[in-house]
């Protein structure tokens, strides 16, 4: 990543750099242009730790691109980073820049873009010790930096909490939209209330709430038991009158796949927790609908002859 894009050269006798003050504003350029090209951008997170906001992100990042859509994954978990590990990715972002000086992402399919802390370490396993200038710093390289292209959908797993990630990608991604993952029990219901109140705090609008871990699916006769209640994401998302996005039982097998790196919930299997995904899916897609080009024909003027129907216009035959 270019030192002059990344707004750290901090000299006014840096060559090619002037002021921090330019450096800055060429980055905010390089932002604008990055996010103009993605369409949706989705931030999925939680107050609490451990409810499963990275198996969320990877299988609804992996469940749009099955779709057809061009997905982007962002891991802004600086300090835990852990998408990589979990698609089983063990390449380096170390290729050669783009024509426009930017860096490219790695690839997981021809669908499916990622970036990540962990894969531009030397050694995955050292520690990040970084504080929040050099947090907020990274999370805007990701975007500037990255030649993301056009994506349909651009979904950043970040960390537990309401600190400096979130509020970085809300100050940077001025029209992200919050995913709210919540496990059913009080404890964590009351830690996403603070990230719902997060979200109003910061102008962010809520695509929905989903209720992970919302019953245990035996592997045995793929029955499900309510080991840890369920219902407390739906009673919440009335309570804030946000969408409520569907349940995800919790599945062995999902904890399986997850550390072999071959995520399960988007496998196309017919058990309750993949099927209950699927639907969760439909739910994020109704939500946030992908515009296309077909969105713009004009429709049949009324009474007319043209033999469209009143329905939209065929381009090549139409007379209006």
């Amino acid at each position: 990543m270019s030192k002059c894009s990344s707004g750290t050269c901090g000299s006014k006798k840096a060559s090619g750099c002037g002021s921090a003050d330019a450096a800055v504003a060429q980055q905010n350029t390089a932002i604008a242009a990055s996010l103009d090209r993605i369409k949706n951008k989705i931030l999925v997170m939680s107050g609490k730790g451990g409810v499963g906001k990275s198996t969320v992100s990877v299988n609804l990042a992996l469940g749009l691109a099955g779709k057809g859509y061009k997905v982007g994954l962002m891991d802004v978990d600086l300090h835990g980073p852990d998408i990589v590990r979990m698609l089983g990715m063990h390449g380096r972002m170390d290729g050669e820049l783009t024509k426009d000086g930017k860096m490219p992402p790695l690839e997981y399919n021809n669908k499916l873009k990622v970036i990540s802390l962990e894969s531009m370490m030397e050694n995955r396993d050292d520690p990040i010790i970084w504080r929040g200038p050099l947090k907020n710093q990274a999370i805007r390289q990701f975007i500037a930096d990255v030649n993301w292209g056009d994506l349909d959908y651009l979904i950043i797993d970040a960390p537990p909490g309401t600190g400096d990630e979130p509020m970085t990608v809300a100050h940077t991604i001025k029209d992200a939209k919050a995913l709210v993952v919540t496990t059913p029990q009080n404890i964590a219901l009351a830690d996403v209330r603070k990230s719902i109140n997060f979200c109003k705090h910061v102008s962010m609008q809520i695509v929905g709430i989903v209720e992970n871990m919302s019953g245990f699916v035996c592997p045995h006769c793929d029955k499900t038991v309510d080991i840890f209640k369920t219902g407390g994401g739906e009673v919440l998302a009335t309570e804030f009158s946000v969408p409520f996005l569907g349940r995800i039982p919790v599945d062995p097998r999902v904890v399986i796949a997850g550390d072999d790196g071959k995520p399960y919930l988007s496998s196309g299997g017919t058990s309750p927790a993949v099927q209950a995904f699927e639907a969760f899916l439909a739910k994020v897609e109704q939500e946030l609908p992908v515009r296309t080009a077909a969105a713009s024909i004009p429709m049949a003027k009324a009474g007319s002859s043209c033999g469209c129907g009143g329905g939209p216009c065929n381009p090549t035959t139409c007379d209006c």
